[in-house]
């Protein structure tokens, strides 16, 4: 069943957010994922909201077809992913490890999960796509990778995109992870662009964002309005962020603000509480002192 937009944001704002005990387990999650196979996770924790919704806003919502997401984990891009406007229903999410994919059934039971090998897209893939595909959003651990896996990944990404479709990256790295003169493979012809360090995710990190590059060379010199809209989108997308995360650093301190006030509260009760048993004490010891005294 598909959604229009206006239900699928108030579906978004509906879902309720993400408590302090799913946070923790979906670290545990991670750590143990990570402790039994450490090449394919990459990261001991899940990808930061701040990284993800970096991510999310590289996505064109106006251009057709599916969004395949690679290593989704817990689903933190993709739930930044709907939040930006994607239908749960227009996602394809791949993810290797098994007990991943329940856990996004369950999160996500709009979108379609697929357990295999992001690395091998013909076979995970095969029989689901039969259209040009809009975006792949990737938070595979490339670098943990040899370059022939990367370029062949990207590559096969590129001849499912749409055109103007972008493959989307992220790294802790400070380089592409994707490399332009690899020494053991072809080289893919790309155009990318890297944005600025997000320094509020733990560890800092970056996205790069890749088109073909005959699709980037077209879209090098756009027209002065297209030129003008997509900027003022960006500014959208980064003004609507930050008022995001003023929210969420607003809702931090009030919460803080609130266990600070609960617990001095229940330190006065129980003071109150025990008030007359410390008074008989204080009455005992004065008559123990002045029966010695006397």
């Amino acid at each position: 069943m598909r959604h229009n937009h206006h239900d699928q944001e108030r579906a978004s704002r509906a879902r309720p957010k993400t408590s302090l005990h799913e946070r923790f387990s979906d670290e545990a999650r991670f750590i143990k994922a990570w402790l039994e196979n450490p090449g394919s996770t990459g990261a001991v924790s899940p990808s930061g909201k701040y990284l993800a919704r970096t991510m999310a806003r590289y996505v064109d919502t106006s251009i057709p077809g599916k969004i395949i997401e690679l290593g989704p984990g817990t689903g933190p891009v993709t739930q930044a992913l709907i939040q930006h406007g994607v239908p749960a229903d227009r996602l394809i999410l791949v993810e290797y490890d098994p007990a991943f994919c329940r856990l996004l059934e369950r999160r996500f039971p709009g979108a379609t999960v697929i357990q295999g090998d992001a690395y091998d897209l013909d076979t995970t893939l095969s029989g689901l796509i039969n259209e040009p595909i809009a975006a792949v959003v990737s938070s595979l651990p490339l670098l943990n990778r040899p370059e022939k896996d990367r370029c062949t990944l990207v590559s096969d990404a590129f001849a499912l995109l749409s055109p103007g479709g972008r493959f989307i990256q992220f790294t802790y790295g400070m380089v592409s992870p994707v490399p332009r003169r690899p020494k053991s493979c072809r080289p893919v012809a790309f155009e990318a662009e890297a944005s600025q360090p997000i320094l509020l995710n733990i560890p800092p990190a970056r996205v790069w964002v890749y088109r073909p590059a005959s699709a980037g060379a077209k879209a090098k010199r756009p027209h002065p309005a297209v030129a003008m809209i997509s900027k003022l989108r960006e500014g959208t997308g980064r003004v609507k962020d930050e008022i995001l995360d003023t929210r969420d650093r607003i809702e931090t301190e009030i919460r803080l603000a609130k266990d600070r006030v609960r617990l001095d509260l229940q330190r006065r009760t129980v003071q109150m509480r025990d008030e007359p048993a410390l008074a008989l004490l204080r009455r005992l010891g004065d008559g123990k002192r002045k029966s010695r005294k006397s």
